[in-house]
């Protein structure tokens, strides 16, 4: 594993799935890392997964006012940003027809619109030679029935990756993205369902991707910090952690 001694790192989402294996191996690296996360359960569950080294802090990107004190906090907590990993995000499956304007507003206030100020609130402690990682999602691109909203909301993301990497370049500042596929994470990342419905969610992913299974945190988070400290000279990429999925790779009969 790569040494990411005397590197401060921000993780937003960190609490659980993609978020926290980015923050573990933060840690085990030797760096100095703090995590977000609006689940008090989440957030105990990754003080005591992480140790007390760990700085745990609730904020919710959808409030406006949290995204605008995190600026302050990270500021008193770290002093500055070397990394910064932004992975808070959430999904629900609703066909077009059925979509309500709660669930849009939803998706795009934590996807998009969350993400974006939360960028521009740590901003300012982001030193030259730094990082930030973004989290989209193989539906960025694809048209998957059920996923207009959350589609949507990652490929916006996406294209504020690609702005923001022309704007920081000349500040030494690299901006990528991970694009994951299914990924085995708790509820398989999507809101709402049954468990049965969760079955079947999981077993489509298998069945869809070209390796024939869902990829794992852990590969994802290789992945961000690959992007994030070892890619340094490579802006404005985004990574596909997918099985092929979203790389036109026949799928197996």
């Amino acid at each position: 594993m790569s040494t990411y001694t005397g590197k401060k790192a921000v993780v937003i989402g960190g609490t659980m799935g993609m978020g926290l294996a980015i923050a573990k191996r933060l840690v085990e690296g030797g760096a100095e890392v703090l995590l977000t996360g609006r689940s008090p359960k989440n957030l105990q569950a990754a003080r005591d997964a992480l140790g007390p080294g760990v700085r745990v802090v609730a904020s919710d990107l959808a409030d406006m006012a949290a995204v605008r004190a995190l600026g302050p906090l990270v500021e008193r907590e770290l002093g500055h940003v070397d990394l910064l990993f932004v992975n808070a995000g959430v999904s629900e499956l609703t066909p077009f027809a059925q979509t309500t304007e709660e669930e849009y507003d939803r998706t795009f206030a934590v996807n998009t619109k969350g993400a974006y100020f939360t960028v521009q609130a740590l901003l300012p402690l982001l030193r030259a030679g730094g990082s930030i990682t973004f989290t989209t999602s193989v539906a960025d691109t694809t048209g998957n029935p059920g996923m207009s909203v959350y589609s949507g909301s990652k490929a916006a993301l996406w294209s504020f990756a690609q702005a923001l990497a022309s704007e920081l370049v000349a500040a030494g500042v690299r901006v990528n993205a991970v694009s994951p596929g299914f990924i085995d994470t708790e509820g398989g990342g999507v809101r709402g369902l049954t468990e049965e419905g969760h079955r079947a969610f999981k077993e489509l992913g298998d069945r869809s991707t070209p390796m024939r299974r869902h990829g794992t945190v852990e590969e994802v988070a290789k992945a961000a910090l690959f992007l994030a400290v070892d890619a340094t000279f490579t802006t404005g990429f985004k990574l596909a952690v997918d099985g092929g999925i979203g790389q036109h790779v026949a799928v197996p009969e």
